[in-house]
């Protein structure tokens, strides 16, 4: 994983980086892999790793001895390779396309932070509140997570901390759907495990600005 850019050591922001550890942690608590997680300062990464990656950024898959270096390809790899995988990428366009779109309305906000830009990013968040209720489920999917919850929850962390911290933007209390998912959210050890700190994320934007 890439680690935080303020200590060098603890988990960072980057978004990939958390939903792939969420993926391979629900795996973990399974007992169908063994996890082992690195940070790595990309300022100042130790030898090894630049001899074995060069410059290539984390988040980087090492399954037993193979290094698997892009998104997609980790992601087809875990999906086709790690035991168990395949049961979390589930098949659901109408889940795919309702969460597809709302990273980049967060980031069209931090940099316009106008109300128009809140009230986009507000209004594709009332979708997802309203497919949760209509599904009536924890998760996106069902009651059990999948690959699109951990897409999302990083997502959602980064709206709220971010969004908050650069734009006064917070999500709407009669979301109450959205509200009770992100509740299930921080009870989850996979979430909590892999959920980088307030001031990282904060930080990860202000290095973009």
């Amino acid at each position: 994983l890439q680690a935080s850019t303020i200590d060098g050591r603890r988990k960072g922001a980057c978004l990939f980086c958390q939903e792939y550890f969420m993926d391979l942690y629900l795996l973990a608590e399974l007992k169908t892999i063994s996890l082992k997680v690195t940070t790595v300062d990309m300022l100042k990464p130790p030898p090894d790793f630049r001899s074995n990656f060069e410059a290539t950024p984390p988040p980087i898959l090492i399954d037993n001895g193979l290094a698997v270096l892009e998104n997609d390809k980790i992601e087809r790899h875990i999906m086709k390779n790690i035991p168990g995988g395949h049961n979390l990428f589930v098949q659901d366009k109408e889940v795919a396309s309702k969460i597809e779109n709302v990273y980049s309305k967060f980031k069209l906000m931090l940099v316009k932070r106008d109300d128009a830009s809140r009230s986009v990013l507000q209004r594709h968040l009332q979708t997802i509140n309203a497919h949760l209720a209509q599904r009536d489920t924890r998760f996106l999917t069902g009651d059990t997570m999948c690959c699109f919850d951990c897409e999302l929850m990083p997502k959602l962390q980064h709206i709220r901390v971010a969004g908050k911290y650069f734009a006064d933007f917070e999500i709407s209390p009669e979301l109450t759907h959205l509200w009770r998912y992100l509740r299930n959210q921080y009870q989850l050890d996979a979430f909590n495990q892999s959920c980088p700190a307030d001031q990282d994320i904060i930080n990860h934007y202000k290095q973009q600005q």
